[in-house]
């Protein structure tokens, strides 16, 4: 059989070469491509990776498109969507009716009605047996809480990046009203300028003059950019000023020079009388808060508010209300003074109506611009004890990282976890409580000291009563020691503590130094030194004239400490804290309920002579 004919091939020298070429520039151009060299294609790599995960992959024109030309074209460059900023918790509609805005600290708490939600409580059981219910509201609705960042406070000198006295006592130990350094040579005081103030007299009774309690000024030496980018004079502007922020009894927010005691710009109209201590954000932020706590003046009632403020114009940026849906108290004032969590932007309050407020501010600050917003998310804490249903927070609570410390009119102490919203543990003290805490650490541990008033108890015995100081560990509850002073019952103006400890360090840190009203009389008290191990008196003064103001410490350049209270009678005193003796004293002129902030050699307070000190410490 015939095999076929294969024709034999010869070598085409041409096409060969050609071959060679067109194989040499697509190797050429893979290199080029993968390195990035090639510019219309770096171009397109470059549009392609600005679209984000979500976004749609690049793909050619299809291939039934009449003006497809064979090559893929990129579609439009994505650009991401930027986070949206949260809305802020709606403000209630405020109330202009009587009836709704009418209201006394002497009406009880209601625990029915349909915000009541007995079936949505959790229980917290107490070593005694007896029980403390609690909710936790977002939108006014109870909810299993879960939060959206943890609080986790340090010590209290990395509380505040502002210079000064930013909030009462100073941070969230509560340890401090004093900032700064001072050389002291004569041991005298010296007023150096007072600024007049009024009073408010509302239509249904009272007179409030001047600052009362716990009326403690802030101390503010601003950073330049912000001090020049606020509404301040233009003369303040250039010195390096230290600005006093002073909500006050008379309705208004004043802003004067600590070293002159001129106006550093106009002042805040309210109208409506400020009782406790205002707070400047700890971040240097332009913000004021301060609460509320009188809803009427000589012809208007109105909503209980506490207030935040732009400083950079001095206009309001947001209002909780104390008439709040969630609470079981009507009452609505705001004593307490707050601070700020810098590190997650959160915002903690309690009222009066018996609610803890724990707010995410979503700060926006633009120190380039100049502006400032925020824009609140609120969660609220709610709690009703078994035994004990009086409620109503007066004093400032006290921090330990992510633990809160507060006690209530009806004398419930809590260690408040911060991160779930959930009692740690609690404590019957025995009486409204209205001195606020102070949180210590030592080595030996983590403490908290609180004292009572002589209130509750006085009104069912109709005889004196025991204000209780005492000492706990703050991470268990556990009571370290008690001691106990007799004071006379007084309706309205009450003894016991109202004032908050001075906490002893470096040359006195043996020592806490509480004072207590009443102990003889309904005008009188005493001033004590106690031994922080013990318990047991280091000294004891009597005291002609009460004091409801918390003691200061101030340190000298010399490393000794110093002493600084107030009194009913309108004394500054300065006194050495280790004898509890005077060294000087000078008059402010009339009841001094407020208490005192410090900033290097000054001293600036209040008194019911509807004026505003400054006094030199020489």
């Amino acid at each position: 059989m015939n095999k076929p004919y294969r024709r034999r091939r010869r070598l085409n020298i041409k096409k060969f070469v050609s071959f060679l070429i067109v194989l040499s520039v697509l190797i050429t151009a893979t290199v080029l491509l993968i390195n990035g060299k090639i510019p219309f294609i770096n171009d397109l790599f470059n549009s392609q990776s600005n679209i984000t995960p979500t976004s749609p992959p690049v793909t050619g024109g299809s291939s039934s498109d009449p003006a497809d030309t064979g090559v893929d074209t990129p579609e439009p460059t994505s650009t991401p969507v930027a986070t949206p900023w949260p809305t802020p918790e709606p403000m209630p509609a405020e109330s202009t009716d009587p009836a709704v805005l009418k209201v006394s600290w002497e009406d009880p708490a209601v625990f029915t009605g349909e915000m009541a939600y007995p079936d949505k409580k959790n229980t917290f059981n107490k070593p005694d047996g007896t029980t403390l219910d609690y909710w936790v509201f977002e939108n006014n609705v109870p909810v299993a809480y879960e939060p959206k960042d943890q609080i986790n406070f340090g010590l209290p000198e990395q509380y505040a990046d502002v210079r000064g006295v930013s909030t009462f006592r100073g941070n969230h130990y509560r340890d401090s009203a004093a900032y700064g350094t001072r050389k002291v040579e004569e041991k005298k005081l010296e007023i150096v300028w007072s600024y007049d103030i009024g009073a408010i007299s509302p239509r249904s009774g009272g007179y409030w003059p001047g600052t009362g309690w716990t009326g403690q000024p802030l101390l503010i030496n601003w950073d330049s950019d912000v001090r020049n980018m606020m509404n301040i004079k233009p003369e303040m502007k250039q010195k390096d000023l230290v600005e006093v922020i002073y909500p006050t009894l008379d309705g208004n927010i004043y802003f004067l020079d600590m070293e002159t005691g001129n106006p550093t710009r106009d002042k805040i109209k309210v109208g409506f009388s400020f009782k406790g201590t205002g707070m400047i954000d700890p971040r240097g932020y332009p913000i004021l808060y301060a609460g509320m706590g009188i809803n009427e003046n000589e012809n208007t009632l109105t909503e209980y508010k506490y207030k935040i403020f732009n400083l950079i114009d001095q206009t309001p940026l947001y209002d909780i209300f104390g008439r709040d849906p969630a609470a079981f108290r009507k009452w609505g004032a705001f004593d307490s003074t707050a601070v700020v969590d810098k590190n997650t932007d959160t915002l903690i309050e309690a009222g009066e109506n018996g609610l803890v407020y724990r707010v995410k501010l979503n700060t926006r600050f633009d120190r380039e611009v100049g502006t400032i917003d925020i824009s609140p998310q609120l969660t609220k804490y709610r709690y009703k004890d078994s035994t004990n249903i009086e409620l109503g927070i007066e004093n400032s609570p006290a921090y330990y990282k992510n633990y809160m410390y507060f006690c209530d009119n009806g004398g419930i102490f809590q260690c408040l976890d911060l991160n779930t919203l959930k009692p740690v543990w609690v404590y019957d003290v025995g009486d409204d409580t209205d001195s606020t805490p102070v949180v210590e650490e030592t080595a030996e541990g983590v403490f908290v000291y609180t004292a009572n008033q002589v209130d509750k108890r006085s009104q069912l015995s109709k005889s004196r009563e025991n204000c209780n100081i005492r000492k706990f560990n703050a991470l268990t509850g556990e009571l370290i020691w008690q001691k106990d002073y007799s004071c006379v019952y007084n309706y309205y103006i009450n003894g016991g503590a109202l004032g908050t400890p001075l906490l002893g360090k470096d040359d006195i840190n043996d020592i806490i130094i509480f004072t207590v009203c009443f102990t003889g009389s309904a005008q009188d008290g005493i001033m004590v030194a106690l031994d922080k191990k013990t318990g047991q008196e280091v000294w004891k003064r009597q005291l002609d004239a009460y004091s409801w103001g918390s003691p200061v410490a101030i340190k000298s350049s010399e490393g000794k400490t110093y002493g600084i209270f107030t009194d009913y009678y309108g004394w500054l005193h300065l006194f050495d804290p280790k004898t509890g003796q005077d060294l000087h004293r000078v008059s402010l002129g009339g009841n001094i309920e407020s208490s005192p902030a410090v900033y290097d050699d000054m001293i600036v307070v209040g008194s019911y002579a509807r004026k505003i000190f400054g006094i030199r410490i020489k």
